[in-house]
């Protein structure tokens, strides 16, 4: 998927077990962060990042939504264990990870292994030939990403498009 690109609807259950889908939020810009896997360290350390700043995001309209490939009951419990605010997905077949081509080899402890590869993608308000992307964050280092996905839809204008 490239900038520009318009992007496919998806519906995945939220933490609550309650469909949520992308089309739900066409009036306001979308922030999609895939995260490898709930309360593990860089995960906690990242989805804390949207927390500690939600305020923000939500007082301009944007949308902010964590997906992994854990269950419901998982991203359930990480999202009260957190006072995590915005919605966590739960996409344990990986249907939506998939799509996104976000299963990458790692090294664990050197060995090679198979995981989600932390990204992050800012989708714009459907203004009437629906939600294009408008960029991605590849390769996400946790510890001030939050910051950094704001200060970009700040400057931008999706972030004026998504206010009511």
């Amino acid at each position: 998927m490239q900038v520009g690109d318009l992007v496919e609807d998806f519906t995945l259950q939220n933490q609550d077990g309650v469909s949520v889908s992308l089309h739900d939020f066409a009036a306001s810009p979308v922030v999609l962060f895939f995260f490898p896997r709930a309360d593990t360290p860089g995960c906690t350390l990242e989805s804390c990042g949207f927390r500690d700043i939600f305020a923000k995001f939500k007082k301009a309209g944007i949308v902010v939504l964590g997906i992994s490939r854990d269950t419901v009951a998982k991203q359930k419990k990480f999202q009260q264990k957190y006072e995590l605010p915005y919605d966590l997905l739960a996409d344990p077949e990986m249907h939506l990870i998939k799509r996104y081509d976000l299963l990458k080899e790692k090294k664990m402890y050197g060995k090679p292994v198979t995981g989600v590869e932390r990204t992050t993608y800012v989708i714009s308000p459907d203004a009437g030939s629906g939600q294009r992307l408008l960029h991605v964050f590849p390769k996400v280092t946790p510890a001030g990403h939050a910051e950094a996905v704001f200060d970009l839809l700040k400057s931008s204008k999706a972030a004026s498009a998504g206010k009511k």
